[in-house]
């Protein structure tokens, strides 16, 4: 079932969503060479705190064991999912994505971005820049009256346009009061299939592009999800709002709490 939420549910998640925003602009700015995934996971739980906000990420339970941090922090040919550790410093080159959940009033905020540091390659850029308009490409069609395949044509889109692989074995989601909600909106479809786009839906459009093939992997802890060929990928995502209208995003950078 596909929940659709009321005023009141609607301005919680218009709060959490700016606290998720928030705090992963804090931790956006802190990545730099030198710096370990185990730091930036830190300063989530500082910034989660100084807002009387929950991680979401944290003790998710997993096939293996629960997510033992409170973002996930995945670089280069790691697509999400990455695990923080003490022992994984950030290098100029890399690309870092930061996937975040807070929690706060009962409902959650998911966000992603994808940072570079120091010099990347041409095709890194693209794949950076590719995927977030793709991201925003799939944020245009959520309005009421469209399916979650106008989103998912959107995106692949964008990707076929450019050459890049799409991660399908993992999906944008509903999101409200649990992190994971009804529809699933996979990064590739067709127009006008899939559930019909109502007003006060939540959703998280989040697209996973690649350099390589579409081939993934995911490794022994159990969580990382990598590409198969060790080639980079880029995910950005945002919590959206269907309207009548123009969709909200709930998420947006910037946004002044």
């Amino acid at each position: 079932m596909i929940r659709i939420k009321n005023s009141g549910e609607i301005e919680a998640m218009r709060k959490v969503g700016r606290i998720t925003a928030d705090i992963l602009g804090e931790i956006c700015a802190a990545v730099k060479a030198g710096v370990t995934t185990w730091d930036l996971d830190q300063l989530a739980i500082e910034a989660l705190k100084a807002r009387n906000a929950v991680g979401a990420c944290y003790d998710y339970p997993g096939r293996s064991r629960p997510f033992p941090a409170h973002i996930c922090v995945s670089l280069n040919d790691e697509i999400v999912h990455g695990i923080p550790s003490k022992k994984r410093k950030i290098q100029s080159g890399d690309i870092v994505s930061l996937d975040f959940v807070a929690q706060y009033g009962g409902f959650m905020g998911d966000s992603t971005r994808t940072v570079p540091v120091g010099e990347i390659s041409d095709d890194v850029k693209k794949l950076l820049d590719v995927t977030e308009r793709a991201l925003y490409a799939g944020i245009e069609q959520a309005i009421e009256g469209n399916h979650v395949g106008d989103i998912s044509f959107a995106v692949q889109c964008c990707a076929d346009e450019a050459g890049l692989g799409i991660v399908r074995e993992l999906v944008g989601h509903g999101v409200g009061r649990d992190m994971h909600e009804e529809p699933s909106i996979p990064n590739y479809g067709q127009k006008g299939t899939g559930p019909l786009l109502k007003a006060g839906m939540t959703l998280a459009i989040e697209p996973m592009f690649m350099l390589g093939s579409e081939k993934i992997s995911v490794d022994t802890d159990g969580w990382t999800v990598r590409t198969a060929d060790g080639k980079y990928a880029a995910h950005f995502e945002h919590t959206v709002l269907v309207t009548k209208d123009a969709p909200e995003i709930l998420t947006r950078y910037g946004v002044v709490s």
